[in-house]
């Protein structure tokens, strides 16, 4: 049974707007099924996965155009390059819209340069795994803070508790999952997931000579999930290079393993710390790496916080994405260990979030958000006035059964309601 996706009005969007649509993002979250349902037998397919075609692609890539004419759905481009001036040279003889539409796996190198070869004259849209919405079979927006959005979204969302949110992180987002008619046993699923990749995606398409020493760094990557990454440790610990450990690292963020979130800049904040965030984007698949063994021990084990701060982190992230938007998300940690977790920024204005899994954390759950009172008032500062930032309103996103204010301007968000 197919499930809607929410990206669905994206993708019909621009492919109205582009001659070619390429719908990237991690192996297995259902790029082809989802441009299959929407083609609904309008045009041809051909999967680069076949080595005929692929053959044919690679060797003779004016003959293969010639075979399959549009409109063509061509699956895993990356791995014939060969025909992207043939499509190039075709959109510009014709400018007919949305006449290809392109997935790819991975986002390494190829992967951009697919955009540099048909610059101007693609849609790029980003794919990553269900969200809640999409399992719940809910409407989905852009996650926002306003309280009189989330009050309509109430009449839209129904409650989630915490043993179905852990047991939804545990399980991950991989859309085979949830399948209704034999879906795959977890364990099984992710180990040849994870053999896949590394034998296939990463063995082929970035020559890493060891696979192993390759997947004791991503056990350490996934023990770091929901905490600023910091390159000589993560090496150390690895065994190689800090350059080695920025490149495998790049590797994950390319091919939709893993996410950074950049600190939040402003001249106005003196103290802050420059290391990104990194957050795993399947925590079913950071579960499986770190060998937890049901979703019971998992909430119960020490690193329950990480994990539902991931969870929540790669719900915001995926409901921009689905919305064809570019997710606006920083975080904030200075000197003095101050955080907050998550920081839209949008239009010129900050909105502050923090992650809790506790059902009441309490007033003191927004005490760090006062860290950002220095960009609200730069007359102070003289020249310093343009760093001016408007402070809007702020959301602790927690296990609380309703929606709740917590003063004028900051209220307690309930999980279910991202």
């Amino acid at each position: 049974m197919y499930i809607k996706r929410a990206i669905e009005d994206s993708i019909n969007k621009i492919s109205k707007t582009f001659p070619v649509l390429l719908v990237t993002g991690p192996r297995q979250v259902g790029k082809t099924t989802l441009l299959k349902q929407l083609a609904n037998d309008s045009r041809g397919y051909v999967t680069l996965d076949d080595p005929d075609a692929r053959a044919l692609a690679k060797t003779d890539a004016a003959l293969f155009m010639q075979r399959y004419t549009p409109p063509i759905l061509i699956d895993e481009i990356q791995y014939a390059p060969e025909i992207l001036p043939y499509i190039k040279m075709h959109v510009d003889r014709t400018s007919n819209m949305g006449d290809f539409w392109l997935t790819g796996s991975q986002a390494f190198q190829m992967m951009k340069n697919v955009s540099e070869s048909l610059a101007g004259r693609i849609g790029i849209v980003n794919l990553l795994g269900l969200s809640s919405s999409e399992i719940h079979k809910q409407h989905s927006e852009p996650f926002t803070t306003d309280p009189k959005r989330l009050i309509t979204r109430l009449k839209q969302t129904h409650k989630i508790g915490l043993d179905e949110i852990y047991n939804s992180i545990f399980t991950g987002s991989f859309p085979a999952l949830y399948r209704e008619n034999n879906p795959p046993e977890l364990t099984e699923f992710y180990r040849s997931y994870i053999n896949t990749y590394l034998q296939r995606d990463i063995k082929d398409l970035t020559q890493v000579a060891d696979e192993t020493t390759f997947y004791n760094f991503m056990l350490l990557v996934a023990a770091r999930t929901a905490k600023p990454i910091q390159y000589e440790e993560l090496a150390r610990e690895a065994g190689i290079s800090a350059a080695t450990a920025k490149k495998w690292l790049s590797i994950l963020i390319s091919s939709g393993i893993v996410a950074l979130v950049q600190p939040y800049h402003n001249n106005l904040l003196k103290r802050t710390i420059k290391m990104p965030l990194l957050h795993f984007l399947d925590t079913g698949l950071c579960a499986y790496l770190l060998k937890w063994g049901n979703p019971e021990t998992l909430e119960r084990g020490a690193m329950s916080g990480s994990f539902f701060e991931s969870w929540v982190f790669s719900e915001i992230y995926k409901s921009y994405l689905n919305a064809g938007k570019e997710p606006p998300i920083f975080y904030y940690r200075d000197k003095e260990k101050r955080e907050i977790d998550l920081l839209l920024y949008e239009s010129g204005t900050l909105y502050p979030i923090e992650i809790k899994k506790a059902a009441s954390p309490g007033k003191d759950a927004i005490k760090n958000f006062n860290v950002l009172k220095p960009i609200t008032e730069p007359e102070h500062f003289g020249k310093l006035e343009q760093y001016k930032t408007e402070i809007g309103s702020g959301a602790v996103i927690c296990m609380a059964n309703d929606l709740l204010p917590i003063d004028n301007k900051n209220w307690f968000v309930p999980v279910w309601l991202i």
